[in-house]
């Protein structure tokens, strides 16, 4: 894909920033396994990323806001224009020393999402997309699945940990979900969730209690996939609510209304 000098600056930001978290990675399982210790580590590791992705981005279009999940806000100069970045996507992974995580960065213009980048250095898969040029793999063009049976279908979706109060909310979806279809997958890593549905792997993702930098790339990626994207409540917005849901077009209706209960 030949991508706009836009997209070119945030591919280059996500490797440099993808080396830096891949070395960190390495040194997870030398590690003592203390929650304080390993916690402190990988936050050195989210800064240090979000650091190198902010120098890059920033330091190309400074006129442009800021939004990272590290850092405070910035508005720009360009205040239709902004950047929405997790470095790090997946830290409870990244702890455990499984390589499932990944580096997300999105570029909205006028509360439009119109550029996107997830990558995953553990895997070397980027995921990109500009918003009426499609969506690729590395060099290969994106498509969402062509499933159109619930039964067949294989989902994700994050499951709520340490308390969270939408636990009620999950349960009941699976509930009644998981006799609908052909399985549920929690994986840890939204961006990469949605990144899947739109490379087919997954039929459908949905997600609450996210926050923008968690899928503002992600959205762009599967609708450039020929996949659809809305919020969980019908007159809900994405990116303020943190709630999604996403899909091949021939279940969206069905998986939708079996979430919406």
């Amino acid at each position: 894909m030949q991508g706009s000098a836009n997209l070119n600056i945030m591919i280059k930001a996500a490797r440099k920033a993808g080396r830096s978290l891949v070395k960190d990675f390495r040194e997870v399982e030398n590690l003592q396994v203390s929650m304080k210790g390993a916690g402190d580590f990988v936050s050195r590791a989210d800064l240090a990323a979000e650091n190198i992705i902010k120098t890059e981005l920033m330091g190309a279009r400074p006129n442009y806001g800021w939004v990272g999940e590290e850092s405070a806000a910035e508005e720009g100069a360009d205040p239709t224009r902004r950047w929405i970045v997790d470095p790090l996507d997946g830290t409870t992974n990244f702890l455990h020393g499984l390589p499932h995580w990944a580096v997300s960065i999105a570029l909205e213009h006028k509360g439009e999402i119109v550029a996107a980048v997830i990558f995953d250095p553990a895997k070397d898969e980027m995921f990109i997309a500009e918003k009426g040029a499609g969506a690729w793999l590395n060099e290969s063009r994106l498509r969402v699945s062509g499933r159109n049976k619930m039964i067949e279908a294989i989902f994700a979706t994050g499951l709520p940990f340490g308390g969270r109060p939408d636990l009620p909310d999950t349960l009941k979806d699976l509930g009644r979900l998981l006799p609908a279809c052909a399985g549920v997958r929690r994986w840890g890593a939204a961006a990469l969730d949605l990144a899947y549905v739109a490379a087919g792997r997954y039929d459908g993702f949905w997600e609450r209690r996210l926050n923008a930098w968690d899928i503002a790339a992600g959205i762009l990626i599967v609708r450039e996939a020929g996949g659809m994207v809305q919020p969980i409540r019908e007159d809900g917005d994405i990116l303020s609510d943190g709630e999604v849901i996403a899909a091949n077009e021939p279940i969206f209706d069905t998986f939708a209304k079996v979430i919406r209960g």
